[in-house]
């Protein structure tokens, strides 16, 4: 146990984001240097609020499994060598999950239970930040080549961890990505502010010293069709995500400035990396309405913010949620509590943007020219006919209208893009239109394999990337019958959600 007595000592502090009227000026993460770095002046006594529990919650929490106690340890104790090889031991890439998951982990810690949990998201981002600056990230190319090949069709962390694995296995790995550059929605669907792309450069340079081969640009499906990518490698791995957007079927979806946030958000990320893109969406001067209240929704209102939205309202159709944990949703699980991102806290400083919650769309209104001009909205609420609890339905004489020049849906996705690359492999779809697998991670079509979002559904990161690691172990078992890489349990084992 690090500090007997810190989590008595000390209360829980996370890293300072940059003041929002700097930030918002620029496309730089939001804390200064990295919240990794700006968390390094309190590192010790926030790793030492760790109580190294007898049963650690905390692992449950955590889709990777993440050894978390004992990193806190080697924090307190300045051993940051001896940290980042706990770390890496299960994570690939805590310098992605360190900036991007929604710590899971931190609201299973038992500390939890009646005090402030620890800081382990700021713990773990803090460590990969010392392990670069020291040196300790090194490349670990294999001892020898199995002389077996495998194919990963996207390059997003669900590909990425899967395609590491399998070459520190010794297997000739080929990650392809149709976009014109690797990294897939950590690439083009992050923001900038959220996650800085010389964090997945620095680790597509390793892996390519390791051995693992890139090939962007090519669209699976169409330049290499599903046929013969199976003739051409001995395994093959999905890892296409789930790419097919949520839609809003109201009347008026037909007008102009209405768009899908991956429609928006690609666009914004290339220019914010000094790109030229012809026609760019964009929100300056605009009234924006987001429809949607995630992660997506959030990166849709900071980018907005950026590029000098007039206003930006985010909408979602559910109620507000609370501010402490529900009853119905006890530790250690996941509750659904009210949050405020980075992007909620500019728009709500700067009085740029609203969240309007229990609110639907009836009907999107158009000017002359043929494109948005206001969204009618309606109150909507919980049904107390009998039989019918939970289904929402309109409340009477709440029909109002709000101005629209931009409409972004962030809605979420329905599944992976079946038409192309899954159908030419003819493989079994589940009943929610993902791609079947069993415990293996194969497919119905022998030595295709699964992993991350494409299988699983849309879902968080460390799932993608604990979903990656143990595909590699089950196609490395098929290539050579046996495995030492590490294997997460099976996904017929696990929740579908957290």
């Amino acid at each position: 146990m690090a500090d007997p007595r810190g989590f008595l000592k000390n209360g829980r502090e996370v890293a300072e984001r940059r003041p929002v009227e700097e930030r918002i000026q620029d496309w730089n993460e939001v804390y200064p240097g990295s919240a990794g770095r700006a968390l390094l002046p309190i590192i010790t006594e926030q790793a030492g609020r760790c109580m190294d529990c007898g049963i650690p919650f905390c692992h449950q929490g955590c889709p990777l499994g993440n050894i978390i106690p004992e990193w806190n340890d080697l924090v307190w104790r300045d051993d940051w060598e001896g940290a980042i090889e706990r770390l890496h031991a299960t994570n690939n890439f805590p310098d992605f999950t360190g900036r991007l998951c929604p710590a899971p982990c931190e609201t299973a810690c038992v500390l939890g239970i009646n005090q402030d949990p620890v800081t382990i998201k700021n713990v773990e981002v803090a460590i990969i930040d010392k392990a670069w600056d020291s040196g300790f990230v090194r490349p670990q190319p294999p001892e020898w080549l199995s002389g077996r090949t495998v194919a990963v069709v996207g390059s997003g962390p669900a590909g990425l961890a899967a395609a590491q694995q399998l070459t520190r296995a010794g297997h000739t790995v080929a990650v392809y990505e149709r976009a014109d550059r690797i990294g897939g929605l950590l690439r083009y669907g992050i923001p900038e502010f959220k996650m800085e792309k010389q964090h997945l450069d620095k680790r597509l340079e390793q892996m390519r010293r390791e051995g693992t081969v890139f090939r962007a640009g090519v669209d699976c499906g169409s330049d290499l069709d599903g046929p013969a990518l199976v003739d051409r490698y001995d395994a093959v791995v999905l890892a296409i995500g789930s790419t097919e957007a949520r839609d809003l079927s109201a009347p008026g979806r037909e007008l102009g400035g209405i768009h899908q946030a991956m429609e928006f958000l690609p666009q914004a990320n290339r220019v914010a990396l000094g790109e030229e893109v012809d026609g760019q969406i964009t929100a300056a001067g605009k009234h924006v309405v987001i429809i949607g209240g995630g992660d997506t929704g959030a990166d849709c209102l900071g980018t907005s913010t950026r590029q000098g939205a007039a206003s930006i309202t985010q909408l979602e159709i559910l109620p507000e949620p609370p501010g402490v944990r529900p009853a119905g949703q006890p530790w250690p699980t996941y509750p659904m509590v009210f949050r405020i991102s980075s992007a909620h806290e500019e728009a709500t400083e700067t009085e740029l943007g609203s969240r309007v919650y229990a609110v639907s769309t009836q009907e999107f209104l158009g000017d002359a020219d043929g494109n948005v001009r206001a969204l009618r909205l309606v109150d909507v609420a919980p049904s107390t006919v009998p039989g019918e609890e939970g289904r929402l339905v309109e409340v009477e004489g709440s029909v109002r209208e709000i101005p629209a020049d931009l409409v972004l849906l962030a809605m979420g996705f329905t599944g992976p893009q079946q038409a192309g690359l899954v159908e030419q492999l003819a493989v079994d779809l589940d009943e929610r239109g993902n791609v079947a697998r069993d415990a293996r991670y194969m497919s119905s079509v022998d030595g295709v394999f699964v992993a991350g979002d494409a299988g699983r559904g849309q879902s968080l990161i460390v799932w993608a990337i604990a979903e990656g690691r143990a595909a590699a172990a089950a196609v490395d078992t098929y290539l050579t019958g046996s495995t030492t890489l590490p294997a997460p349990i099976p996904p017929t084992e696990r929740p579908l959600v957290v």
